[in-house]
């Protein structure tokens, strides 16, 4: 069978650390890391833990209890545990090259990804903005939408990593039904919801209190969302955020679209931190991540959490059946 890569990330935080509890796994498919070898190895040693890494040759079956199959990439120098390295950041991002071109040639199904870190890949001199958006320019799609999930509550963005004050720009009537298009697409396609149920989030305070606290809800997202209901989708006008996410709202929503980064993943990650994921919709391909950071100050102390991985790696797995 197809495997499927996972990135192992920032070689200086907790990557590699939960990339090797995979060799706990097995899986009716090959699980592949891309890492450095070497790298790899000297933190099992460091973490004292008894792993066997295989180098991956197009092996078909799942490794082994206590194997790993890794698909070695260079370090351009030795890691330093908790210490973020400039000259490493293209180790980080051929990473992301393989994975997305694996992909993308028919060679995988797919990667899940383990954290890397935005800034230090930007004082290489590399314009680099997260995954999200490198994945996107990579399958050359004119947009994806990062969704969030826990095991009961889905949150999608309309926007991403952007600053809080250009957001209200770039809430447009063209990207928001693109977004929607996607999460409509992908709510029934890869999670076989055929009649998904969404609730919006207004932008403003009070979704913008008719008008009084701001008048985007009014000209640019009802008015999109408006269409959508006329077609028949089960979706809500805009909501003001401080009240849609409460039990009694999110009982039947299969999804909530919330209108910017910092709005809807605060309530999500307090629901299941360490538990919750992110889905990229609107590849060609599959791909999941952790829902937390590089984490630094835990690398090689065997406090790093590894469940966000794994459910990563599961959902993964069970999109790739479908």
């Amino acid at each position: 069978m197809l495997p499927l890569y996972v990135t192992s990330g920032e070689a200086a935080g907790i990557g590699p650390d939960i990339c090797l509890s995979l060799a706990n796994r097995v899986d009716e498919r090959p699980l592949v890391i891309l890492a450095d070898l070497n790298m790899l190895k000297a933190r099992a040693k460091h973490l004292n833990l008894d792993v066997q890494l295989i180098e991956y040759q197009g092996q078909t079956e799942s490794s082994l209890q206590g194997q790993l199959y890794v698909e070695h990439i260079a370090l351009a120098e030795e890691v330093v545990l908790g210490q973020l390295n400039p000259n490493n950041s293209a180790y980080v991002l051929e990473q992301l090259r393989r994975s997305a071109d694996y992909a993308m040639q028919g060679q995988s199904v797919g990667v899940a990804t383990a954290p890397v870190q935005k800034s230090v890949i930007n004082d290489a001199g590399i314009a680099f903005s997260g995954h999200t958006e490198y994945y996107q320019e990579f399958a050359g799609v004119p947009r994806v939408v990062m969704m969030l999930a826990t095991k009961s509550l889905r949150v999608a963005l309309a926007t991403t990593h952007l600053p809080l004050r250009a957001v209200p720009d770039a809430i447009t009537a063209e990207r928001l039904q693109q977004v929607i298009d996607i999460l409509i697409h992908d709510l029934k396609s890869k999670f076989k919801i055929q009649q998904p149920k969404i609730l919006v989030c207004g932008l403003n305070p009070h979704a913008g209190e008719d008008g009084y606290l701001g008048t985007e809800e009014i000209e640019v997202i009802n008015p999109v969302l408006e269409n959508y209901r006329k077609q028949g989708v089960n979706m809500s006008l805009s909501l003001p955020a401080d009240t849609l996410f409460t039990p009694e709202n999110l009982k039947d929503a299969d999804a909530v679209l919330a209108m910017y980064h910092d709005q809807g993943l605060p309530v999500l990650k307090s629901q299941g931190f360490g538990e919750a994921i992110n889905i990229t919709l609107g590849l060609p391909f599959i791909r999941t991540s952790v829902d937390h950071g590089t984490a630094l100050s835990l690398a090689g102390s065997g406090l790093a959490k590894s469940s966000s991985l794994h459910v990563a790696v599961d959902l993964a797995l069970d999109l790739a059946r479908h």
